[in-house]
């Protein structure tokens, strides 16, 4: 299962409709390195030999952490490996999560990505919204879009994005892809601590209307305690975790949607390859609702 990225562009990308999101392969709260490193590091290898070739990463995942174990696990790159990252904010030392939105952040946050990742230009990146910053998204897109003529960045995608932002993106310029908190228990909005996560359901339709993958984030984690019987009822129907029924799921919903399950286990990451198998009938997607 393919899906294809900026399709009607003059560079469309072609990615495996199942990638990974780096993300926990970070210490606890998404800060510092890995408790077990070398595990990060084979968790990325592993899931590239199996066929992955879209990863989600951010400069402030750890911080750096990430970009740096995709560039030391997997450099020189594959060349039909997609790393997308994500820019827009920042952490501070007390690990809160805060805007770093203005042109002026956004590029350096570029210009770091594209230092730490080892690369010339980035293929796709995903300007992340946090609520009201204080600058327009007019302002932030305008910045993404000008790095975009200089060459910096491939394509431009859109993050934790209302359906009114997604509209208003779309009316700035080309939206490659839309990155919003997606799952079988949470398709909504969604209030964390530090921001409102707006659901994939949300956007999901204007996302099909205009060809955009909507790639579902923290699908494992905040979805899953709340799935209720029939995420477990189905998966022992098919001899499955309720997460790998999830994925299969959101699979399932949209050819237009491109999980990127996250973990720090290897044996985990194979689990969640094998959700791509799980065929879910009719009925079974009738009976989720």
């Amino acid at each position: 299962m393919n899906i294809t990225i900026a399709q009607h562009s003059a560079h469309p990308l072609t990615v495996s409709r199942l990638g990974y999101g780096t993300m926990r392969l970070t210490g606890p709260e998404i800060w510092g390195e890995p408790a077990n490193r070398p595990e990060a590091l084979e968790i990325l290898r592993t899931a590239v030999a199996a066929g992955v070739n879209f990863l989600d990463t951010a400069d402030y995942y750890g911080e750096d952490v990430t970009n740096r174990l995709i560039a030391e696990a997997l450099h020189p790159y594959p060349p039909d490996l997609v790393i997308c990252t994500k820019v827009g904010a920042t952490r501070r030392t007390d690990k809160s999560w805060v805007p770093y939105n203005t042109p002026e952040n956004l590029r350096a946050s570029i210009d770091n990505n594209l230092r730490t990742l080892k690369q010339e230009q980035i293929q796709l990146v995903h300007l992340r919204l946090l609520g009201h910053s204080g600058v327009p998204l007019a302002e932030q897109l305008g910045a993404m879009f000008a790095m975009q003529r200089e060459g910096k960045i491939l394509h431009v995608g859109l993050s934790n994005v209302t359906r009114t932002e997604l509209e208003e993106g779309l009316q700035l310029g080309p939206i490659a892809t839309v990155e919003n908190m997606y799952s079988y228990a949470q398709r909504t909005t969604v209030q964390l601590p530090h921001v409102a996560n707006p659901g994939g359901e949300e956007v999901l339709d204007l996302c099909e209307q205009h060809g955009i993958p909507l790639i579902p984030f923290f699908s494992l984690i905040h979805g899953l305690p709340n799935a209720g019987e029939k995420l477990a009822a189905i998966a022992r129907k098919h001899n499955a975790t309720v997460a790998q029924i999830n994925i299969a799921w959101l699979l399932h919903m949209s050819p237009w949607i491109l999980p990127i399950p996250g973990t720090s286990q290897l044996a985990h990451l194979r689990e969640n390859l094998k959700a791509s198998e799980i065929q879910l009938s009719a009925e079974d997607m009738a009976y989720l609702g």
